[in-house]
């Protein structure tokens, strides 16, 4: 499939491709100089983080793959004529040391969904899921010249389904948007942003949806949150506008349950919500973010290096915002780093090795410090 321009891509506040893509309206972006992808390797000279990687979707938009807890499969959603969707859908790969070629989707095929994660024992996941607003894909956003948004879709809800794609159960039921779940390694809460309380805000509750707490309280957006390894921490992107024109223009697109996610930077918390600070201050959108299995440092996707909002690529810094430093260096989009429960492998998506489509896939790599 090829995607074009004007196609909404990813449409959902977990992802960034729309902006991605919009930005290329503007200008194609080049390869970094001097670089060039290593076929054999599927790697950049300097991506030394990176060894034996392997792709494992090769056709449409592929993107936020998430480990099941036995370290095996992934879930993510995809948008992908050939599979037999309509918008983003949410698969099962069941098997990373092999490829397979259509997945199995999980997702009901109605609405739109975004965001899915497996549920301790790997039986179940959850996803967020617009099919109660009604069975259709619900519409992107009208682009306009300049503005770069992520819709709300105020239909969106939290869902559990089995591995067969059966739904078991809701576990959000408020008015307006809950999306963009994940899972504790402990197994015992689940993250959330929601924008119940008139701002989007994360909040956590245990696994069967009970016990709702609401985990931060500025203005801004609070979104894309995950739990350290050991449970004990959070990190999630965040906007934070300060001047009354970057505050009426945040609350003025809220109210058309819009965000504009072009400056945000990474957060960390305690999982109550106390010890919160801000971990970097570049510039531009820094997001994606997921704590190393020491729990030391965050890997993350960042623009900030960039003139006209494009590449994407992945960095690694400390916790207190020190020893920046650079992972990828795709000349387009590296984003969604997660790392296997063990720590050894780490799945990725990009846009490298698509034969210069605006195709995005799933890359699996073992990590080498």
């Amino acid at each position: 499939m090829k995607t074009q321009l004007s196609s909404p891509l990813f449409i959902g506040a977990f992802t960034f491709l729309t902006l991605l893509f919009s930005l290329m309206t503007i200008a194609q972006p080049q390869p970094i100089a001097g670089l060039k992808l290593d076929k054999a390797t599927l790697t950049y000279p300097g991506e030394t983080h990176l060894k034996n990687v392997h792709q494992l979707t090769f056709g449409g938009d592929n993107a936020e793959a998430y480990w099941s807890f036995e370290g095996r499969s992934l879930v993510f959603q995809a948008n992908y004529d050939a599979w037999g969707t309509a918008c983003d859908q949410i698969f099962i790969y069941r098997d990373v040391t092999r490829i397979e070629t259509e997945p199995k989707r999980v997702s009901s095929g109605l609405g739109r969904t975004t965001c899915a994660y497996f549920l301790p024992g790997d039986r179940e996941v959850l996803y967020a899921s617009t099919h109660l607003g009604g069975k259709e894909c619900p519409p992107a956003p009208v682009r306009e010249q300049g503005r770069y948004v992520w819709p709300l879709y105020p239909s969106f809800d939290i869902f559990v389904a089995d591995l067969e794609g059966d739904i078991q159960r809701q576990l959000t039921h408020e008015p307006g948007y809950d999306a963009e779940a994940t899972v504790s390694p402990r197994g015992d809460r689940i993250v959330f942003t929601s924008d119940r309380s008139g701002d989007l805000e994360l909040y956590t509750m245990n696994l069967d949806g009970s016990v709702v707490v609401q985990i931060t309280h500025d203005l801004g957006y609070d979104g894309g949150a995950f739990f350290s390894p050991d449970g004990e921490y959070l990190v999630w992107r965040a906007s934070r506008p300060k001047t009354e024109e970057a505050i009426k223009k945040y609350k003025g697109l809220l109210a058309e349950h819009l965000v504009e996610p072009t400056d945000m930077e990474l957060f960390v918390a305690r999982a109550d919500g106390t010890e919160m600070r801000q971990v970097t201050h570049l510039g531009n959108a820094n997001w994606a973010p997921f704590f190393t299995p020491d729990g030391h440092k965050i890997l993350f996707c960042s623009n900030h290096a960039s003139e006209r909002g494009f590449p994407f690529n992945l960095f690694l810094i400390n916790l207190d915002g020190t020893e920046l430093e650079q992972v990828t260096q795709d000349g387009a989009f590296d984003s969604f780093p997660m790392f296997s429960p063990d720590g050894t492998k780490l799945v990725f998506a990009s846009n490298r090795n698509n034969g210069g489509t605006r195709e995005t896939n799933l890359f699996v790599a073992d990590w080498a410090e």
